[in-house]
This record gives structure tokens, C-alpha cells and sequence, in this order.
């Protein structure tokens, strides 16, 4: 596998992609965002969406929650903001420029914490889960949703000779699960608790880790 991707590459690709973003992806993605907001709404309470890009998955939830939002990208957050200003989602609390790997919040802030096609972009996705974690309330819930890469097949050999050009696109199209397991296994105060393809077509995978109870885990 290749390194994680450098913080300036994403930096930067994600303000070439902010102006047409919506268009684009917004489609794309649309059913990975609605089952990963779904999930996010049954546990309620106070939420914490990290790579909030242009606030895309606002519509995707309502007035039963509250939202904070954090992107590393300011033209991305520049683009949420202004889909705040005409006032449709007031549940939206908070939108804040911010590495995800040094969240400014306090231990157990937030019920909930979702990443949106996030988690295999960062370049250390084992720290900001365990960020992620830290902020989260004993029995909150992190929610990720993205496409993991195949492992075995033609997809997987497809995937491998695509994945140096992605990353200046913003992609990584090649992320294992096993990391994300694995951090877990390491962490020791996060349960994975779902893992399943987003139907109809399966390409993205929602994955679910429950905090730990116990008052004191590891960092």
C-alpha cells in the first residue's frame, strides 16, 4: 500500500473542487451521504461531521439533531457557510476550519461523530479516529462511509494502477478495511458494530464503531 496522502495535496485539490463540487459529486455520493446521516439520526443528539466539505449532507438531516462541521479546506467551509445563510437549517450549529487529526473539543462533546468519503483521504486516519473517539460520550457512535478499496480481483488491480494519479484529485481509491479494524483492535474504546455495503450497487461500505463505556480507555 502507499503512503497516506500529504495534507497540502489534499489541501489544494479540495480547493480546485470546491467551486464544482456540488455538481459533481453531489450525485455520486448521495447514497453513501443518506445512509450515513440515517445512522447518524438514530443516535441523535449532538453531532460532529468531519470533511464537511460545501455542507452537502445538511438536507440529509433535520431539527431532531444538532450539527457542528470542521473541513481542512476554507474555500470548502466558505461554501457551507453561504448554504447557511438563507436560514433552511437551523440545526446547523457551528462550522469551523480544522484539522480533523487536532480537534478543538473537549473530551465526550459530541454524540456522534460522521465522516463522509473522509477517513482515506487524511494522512493519518488511525489519529483522527482516535480524535474521533476522544470527543465522543461514553456509547457515541464514529460513522464512516467511503469506497474501501477491493483487496482481490480486477477491481483491486484496477484500483492499485489508478491510485498515484487519484491522489491530485483528491482519491484514494485503494484504503483497506483492515486499518480501520485494526485501529480499533489498537485503540481499545471503540467496538466496531456494523460493517455493510450501501445498497443498490454496493460500491461504498458504511462502518460503525461504538465508544467504549469504561471511563478510561486508551488515547
Amino acid at each position: 500500500m502507499q503512503r497516506d496522502p500529504a495534507k497540502d495535496v489534499m489541501e489544494k485539490a479540495y480547493a480546485r473542487w470546491a467551486p464544482i463540487y456540488d455538481v459533481l459529486c453531489g450525485p455520486v455520493f448521495l447514497n453513501g451521504r443518506r445512509a450515513a446521516a440515517k445512522a447518524a439520526q438514530n443516535v441523535g443528539g449532538r453531532i460532529l461531521e468531519i470533511g464537511v466539505g460545501t455542507g452537502l449532507s445538511f438536507d440529509d438531516y433535520d431539527a431532531s439533531t444538532e450539527i457542528t462541521g470542521i473541513d481542512i479546506s476554507e474555500p470548502m467551509i466558505a461554501r457551507a457557510r453561504e448554504r447557511l445563510a438563507g436560514g433552511r437549517y437551523p440545526y446547523v450549529k457551528d462550522l469551523r476550519v480544522m484539522d480533523a487529526s487536532r480537534l478543538d473539543y473537549s473530551d465526550a462533546s459530541f454524540d456522534c461523530v460522521v465522516g463522509q468519503f473522509v477517513i482515506t483521504l487524511v494522512d493519518n486516519p488511525e489519529q483522527v479516529l482516535s480524535e474521533c473517539a476522544r470527543v465522543l460520550r461514553p456509547g457515541g457512535q464514529i460513522i464512516l462511509v467511503n469506497h474501501l478499496y477491493s483487496e482481490r480481483g480486477i477491481a483491486a488491480a484496477l484500483e492499485r494502477l489508478l491510485a498515484q494519479k487519484a491522489r491530485g484529485l483528491g482519491l484514494r481509491p485503494e484504503f483497506p478495511f483492515h486499518r480501520l479494524q485494526d485501529w480499533a483492535q489498537a485503540h481499545g474504546g471503540a467496538e466496531l458494530i456494523e460493517r455493510r455495503k450501501v445498497k443498490p450497487f454496493g460500491f461504498y461500505t458504511l462502518v460503525r464503531f461504538r465508544r467504549a463505556e469504561a471511563r478510561s480507555v486508551a488515547a
